[in-house]
């Protein structure tokens, strides 16, 4: 699978961003997908993860409450809405994919997927 990011920019605090991935190559439905991110300096972090059947999220502490992600199987998108954007969530946001998870895997985890896309930029002025 292919992963088009897009959707980030400069907004100031407390703004609001929605970022949208595109999937192509094979069944987008079949795939686990997150939102991953890497700010200057910083080493790659979680941020959020949708399941490929029942469609349960998971996000990581920072961004919970503020961050939404979700999936559109008919257009072979994962979106992640941001509100109350924070200057700490400057980062570079990327994409991934997985299609095989073994039973109890961390969705929270880099390493578990093979598939990513480009990045694209989100910086927050204070």
């Amino acid at each position: 699978v292919q992963l088009q990011a897009s959707g980030g920019g400069l907004v100031q605090a407390g703004d609001s961003l929605r970022l949208s991935c595109a999937a192509s190559g094979r069944t987008f439905s079949t795939y686990y997908m997150a939102w991953f991110r890497q700010a200057p300096g910083k080493e790659r972090e979680f941020v959020a993860a949708v399941r490929r059947s029942n469609g349960r999220t998971y996000y990581a502490d920072s961004v919970k409450g503020r961050f939404t992600i979700s999936r559109d199987n008919a257009k072979n998108t994962v979106y992640l809405q941001m509100n109350s954007l924070k200057p700490e969530d400057t980062a570079v946001y990327y994409c991934a994919a997985e299609e095989s998870l073994r039973y109890g895997a961390d969705l929270s985890l880099g390493d578990n997927y093979d598939y990513w896309g480009q990045g694209t930029q989100v910086t927050v002025s204070s």
